[in-house]
């Protein structure tokens, strides 16, 4: 009997699909955010510290270097993108684009600190089960054809056919 797969196991999506994840999910993190408040506070910082080890979490092994430099890659991009349409959001208003960037980066690098080590351990116990051989990816649920399910039936104008 095999023990079920664990938390460990679960991650089989391409980095392609992860990263697209991490962006929408840092993007809605900042409006939420700026929502609440006027510039990006605690609540970006968490959401972030909580994203980062679940992008560990969701990736197929052999895409774990693509997912070890995306955290510090979304902040920056977030950063930039900002301080291009609002740099008073994470810095002072009359700031340039590296200034407000480094700002950004600065107020806000507790979070990128423990969001990064976060996914970086997580990819490290996800490496080292593989290596001990107890990786066992999750299979796709198998699609059942049920002996009582109707024969599919192709309509005209409302009438069934025969």
């Amino acid at each position: 009997m095999t023990a079920a797969p664990t938390i460990w196991d679960e991650g089989t999506e391409p980095a392609r699909r992860v990263v697209l994840l991490g962006v929408a999910l840092t993007l809605t993190a900042a409006a939420l955010d700026l929502l609440v408040g006027h510039d990006l506070g605690w609540i970006f910082d968490v959401c972030f510290v909580l994203l980062a080890p679940a992008l560990a979490l969701r990736v197929h092994p052999r895409d774990f270097f693509a997912i070890s430099v995306t955290p510090p890659v979304l902040l920056l991009g977030l950063f930039v993108v900002i301080a291009v349409v609002e740099p008073a959001v994470i810095a002072r208003a009359d700031d340039g684009l590296v200034q407000a960037t480094l700002s950004g980066l600065t107020h806000h690098s507790w979070a990128l600190l423990l969001g990064y080590a976060g996914c970086l351990a997580f990819l490290q116990v996800r490496r080292k089960r593989i290596a001990a051989g107890l990786w066992r990816p999750r299979r796709p649920a198998q699609s059942s054809k049920r002996s009582a399910s109707p024969a599919p039936r192709r309509t005209t104008s409302g009438v069934p056919s025969e």
